[in-house]
């Protein structure tokens, strides 16, 4: 284990100690918790990104003209267009 300093706001830490003290254990079991589950949901996030990529052929000939739009759908963003990329 690594320590380390985290600076609270009052509130969160009030609501901390509080959980701690209901659960029988210490703020930085509940802070490890709650840091571990952060770390676990961040990675499931990324290990989603282009998901669809390299699984085989999709039987659809248009998926060239519309990767704009594929990638845009998947990552939930705009995606870059190649013609406007800065050269």
């Amino acid at each position: 284990m690594k320590r380390t300093t985290v600076l609270l706001e009052e509130d969160v830490e009030r609501e901390l100690c509080a959980t701690a003290a209901v659960r029988g254990t210490t703020l930085s079991v509940v802070v490890r918790e709650a840091l571990a589950e952060y770390a676990r949901t961040e990675a499931r996030k990324r290990s989603r990104s282009l998901r669809f990529f390299a699984v085989g052929r999709s039987g659809r000939d248009n998926i060239a003209d519309r990767h704009e739009e594929i990638l845009e759908r998947e990552l939930g963003r705009r995606a870059p267009s190649a013609r406007h990329r800065s050269r």
